[in-house]
């Protein structure tokens, strides 16, 4: 059975809004960003995932965790970052269609934080907030079936993958498969299924916006148990994933040095250019400073320049999609 939700008006707007967005993403190449802005946006995430569950690590331990450096900190913190870690640099080993990757995501991200990582829970629990229960789970011997079952809507093929997304999230968390860990699993769970269409969704760190205002979040998920349907959730979801796209695309109207422009551009590995094609992806710099770039990048052997004058090409030489010391 299709979980339950509404179409609203807003649901519609913003998904023309988000699709139009992708588009331009598309037409500007940032669906690959540099390696630079790739590493920012999974520390984000990382952090912001971490952070909306009580991890106090700071974005500066996270990224010296990821460049394996040493960290003061608590244990349990620590733990729980380095895990996050290897699930974000192989996210690609994780199918969203599939319950058995599923549980092996769960495996991997609680490892040694929980017993028994990456299996569904044998007990009843409850979500509270106070002294009042917020959220009564399903029972734990119905949690099988309806995983089972939501699995199975994921695989629809007349469901768009935007709504899919937010509703596999709202009703994982409703089932709250796990003792712990269904949070954390939800938002990545939520990013396989959109990076299966969009790729740039593995470098969207949506989480942030999450972590910013948890109120919100933690009021959607309750406006939808009190319907008895997803659909505020939904609205809310892709409320933040259309903020988290626009972010993305000022990375365009942001002032870039010449280090950010051909650290950027050889991240595209467009093989072959012509100096129009570099101006193409700044539109912002003049023809004398793309000219001055790219003699840059010869000299630092990031492109082979190949005929004079008007016919004066470049060739890409590929093995340097690093940060560049200029």
């Amino acid at each position: 059975m299709k979980p339950p939700y509404e179409i609203t008006p807003e649901i519609l707007r913003l998904i023309t809004s988000i699709s139009e967005k992708i588009g331009e993403v598309n037409a500007n190449y940032l669906n690959k960003p540099s390696t630079l802005l790739r590493k920012q946006n999974r520390i984000k995430t990382i952090h912001s995932s971490l952070k909306i569950e009580g991890n106090t690590l700071s974005v500066e331990q996270i990224t010296a965790l990821l460049e394996n450096k040493r960290v003061i900190g608590p244990k349990k913190d620590i733990k729980e970052v380095l895990n996050a870690i290897d699930i974000y640099e192989n996210l690609d080993k994780y199918n969203p269609l599939n319950e058995k990757s599923f549980l092996k995501a769960h495996k991997d991200l609680m490892s040694n934080l929980i017993e028994n990582a990456g299996k569904y829970r044998n007990q009843g629990v409850g979500i509270v907030k106070g002294t009042k229960v917020e959220h009564l789970a399903p029972p734990y011997e119905n949690v099988k079936y309806l995983m089972k079952d939501l699995f199975e809507y994921l695989k629809n093929p007349n469901e768009i993958e935007l709504i899919k997304s937010c509703v596999f999230h709202y009703e994982m968390e409703f089932i709250h498969p796990f003792l712990d860990g269904n949070g954390r699993m939800g938002r990545l769970w939520q990013t396989l299924i959109l990076m299966e269409k969009y790729p740039v969704f593995e470098y969207l760190p949506f989480e942030t916006l999450i972590s910013k205002d948890q109120e919100k979040y933690y009021k959607a998920l309750s406006e939808s148990d009190k319907s008895g349907k997803s659909t505020k959730f939904i609205e809310y979801m892709l409320k933040v994933i259309d903020i988290s796209i626009s972010e993305l695309l000022n990375f365009n109207n942001r002032t870039l040095n010449e280090k950010d422009r051909l650290e950027y551009f050889s991240s595209l590995n467009k093989l072959e250019f012509t100096r129009k094609d570099y101006m193409d992806i700044f539109k912002d710099i003049s023809s004398a400073t793309a000219s001055r770039d790219l003699k840059k990048g010869v000299e630092l052997n990031l492109f082979e320049k190949i005929g004079k004058m008007n016919k004066t090409k470049y060739k890409l030489i590929t093995g340097y999609n690093t940060v560049y010391n200029l």
